[in-house]
């Protein structure tokens, strides 16, 4: 039997790397590891389970059974090991040189980012933030294995699986660049809203694919000329064309800062989008994550208003 007392713990940090990563290389910079280091702690692991453990493949290391499954052994081992750790840290803003990792759409890197960083700027200066965007279905695990801390964003399938919190309702607007002969009101009718040339931002959150089945079951269509996989192009788009495009309220107020666009009230009822932000239990009473959590939920909900000027 293999004592603890003679094997190096780090081998598991190789091991969950290599599992995640199915790169070396890939699991090496993850770790700050040379590939010649991540290799030799592989034969080590090799010699210790007296496994291959990882097949070189076209498509990467993969996996051998033994290795699939001692994944889960050692990603719950690792876990326990940081949340042992996290007891002897004492987290002080002023000072800490932690880094923080938080999923957002584009939507909300544009939307949440100033602030949250005016904030650190002002409160922890040194504090590192690393905005790691990641698919829904992988959220879960990577804020359980540390690989996230946060993910905010509309994410109804992680409310029951997850610690979150509730930090506002979001609902859409229309808006296009200010001209003579828009109309007039503040709500645009549906014959002209169908008659528009639209931006569609295919955006994988979840609240814009509700939006777009919305429209579809209310029998409404869009001339759409353009698709746009992001939202960081569409100001300076609708700055330049005649397009309309239906977006969150709060993201058109922020376009719409120096008042060169028009916004109108949808003419159909479209569903809102419950905006939440997500962490782990395992990190429930973590100094740090709950010292982030007040700030990043603080800034993210008073949400500066930017009034709309005049037509």
């Amino acid at each position: 039997m293999t004592s603890i007392d003679h094997v190096d713990l780090n081998l598991l940090r190789v091991f969950n790397a290599i599992i995640e990563e199915r790169s070396l290389t890939r699991a090496g910079q993850r770790l700050a590891l040379s590939q010649p280091a991540v290799s030799y702690s592989l034969g080590r692991l090799r010699t210790l389970f007296d496994d291959p453990l990882f097949i070189r493949t076209r498509v990467g290391m993969q996996p051998t059974p033994i290795a699939l499954e001692l994944a889960t052994i050692v990603a719950r081992a690792l876990d326990t090991v940081r949340e042992a750790l996290r007891y002897a840290e004492r987290f002080d803003p002023a000072i800490s040189t932690r880094t923080f990792r938080l999923s957002l759409s584009d939507a909300g890197e544009l939307a949440y980012l100033p602030p949250i960083c005016a904030a650190l700027q002002r409160l922890a200066p040194r504090v590192k933030l690393r905005i790691e965007p990641t698919p829904v279905e992988a959220i879960e695990e990577a804020l359980r294995v540390s690989r996230l801390d946060f993910a905010i964003g509309n994410l109804p399938e992680l409310t029951a699986r997850t610690r979150h919190r509730l930090l506002f309702d979001e609902t859409y607007v229309c808006m296009t660049r200010k001209r003579p002969g828009l109309p007039r009101g503040a709500q645009i009718d549906l014959a002209a809203f169908t008659e528009a040339p639209h931006v569609q931002v295919l955006s994988v959150e979840h609240s814009h694919h509700a939006l777009e089945d919305a429209f579809r079951s209310q029998g409404v269509g869009r001339n759409t000329l353009l698709e746009l996989p992001h939202f960081v192009a569409l100001p300076s788009v609708l700055g330049v064309t005649d397009y309309y495009a239906t977006l969150p309220r709060r993201l058109a107020q922020i376009f719409n800062r120096d008042g060169r666009f028009q916004i109108y009230e949808l003419p159909v009822q479209l569903p809102g989008a419950t905006v939440t932000m997500h962490w782990h239990e395992n990190f429930d009473n973590d100094e740090g994550n709950v010292w982030l959590r007040e700030l990043l939920s603080e800034r993210v909900q008073t949400f500066d208003q930017f009034p709309q000027a005049d037509a």
